[in-house]
């Protein structure tokens, strides 16, 4: 990671600052019980996912008047998470910007969300030179819209660029940008992540001295 060239590094959110991951899946796995009892194990299926993504696989047709429900309860449930931070994360990133190195979060999360955020952690904007969050993108992950974005917020060239991501369809975001992928053993084991990323990491522990 020393040896690691960029002008900017791309962070997700969940699962990549936050440790959330196994918090949504206990909030999806309520919600997966009660409307899709037919498919145990549903929430493990999903991750990773963007919001309208799991809404147009399994709530759409007979289920769609259930979304309001759903977002609903999702936006009370981010609430009143816990944001523990990924082990090393905030002296890894103070350690890239004193290095000149641009930092952004680049999430799918929505403003709403974010505000939960910033309740809980007022330090984190000043991490970060920019956040991004769905209202600034187009087109969701696993498009690269998101990261081609934050590397035009930056006035930096995507292969200048490196993402950090967990989720199969943010490393694919990355890939599909022309950047360099981090990927984070998170949420999914790092050989089914392996492929979609240049490096994989558990957290940010000693990764800059």
């Amino acid at each position: 990671m020393e040896k690691m060239k960029m002008k900017a590094a791309l962070f997700d959110l969940d699962g990549v600052v936050f440790n959330t991951e196994p918090q949504y899946t206990v909030f999806w796995g309520e919600q997966c019980r009660e409307f899709h009892p037919e498919h145990p194990g549903l929430e493990h299926e999903i991750k990773g996912q963007t919001l309208v993504q799991i809404y147009d696989a399994w709530f759409a047709g007979p289920l769609a008047d259930k979304q309001e429900l759903i977002t609903e309860r999702l936006n009370e449930f981010e609430q009143q998470m816990d944001y523990v931070y990924i082990a090393g994360t905030q002296d890894f990133i103070n350690g890239l910007r004193k290095k000149g190195i641009k930092t952004a979060v680049v999430t799918s999360s929505n403003q709403i969300k974010m505000e939960a955020v910033y309740q809980h952690h007022p330090e984190f904007k000043d991490l970060f030179d920019a956040i991004l969050t769905s209202e600034d993108f187009e087109r969701s992950k696993p498009d690269p819209d998101c990261y081609l974005k934050a590397a035009e917020r930056f006035g930096v060239n995507p292969e200048d660029c490196v993402v950090f991501e967990d989720s199969f369809n943010g490393l694919k975001s990355g890939r599909a940008a022309g950047m360099r992928v981090v990927g984070l053993a998170t949420t999914n084991p790092a050989e089914r992540i392996r492929p979609l990323c240049d490096e994989v990491i558990n957290d940010y522990i000693n990764l800059i001295g």
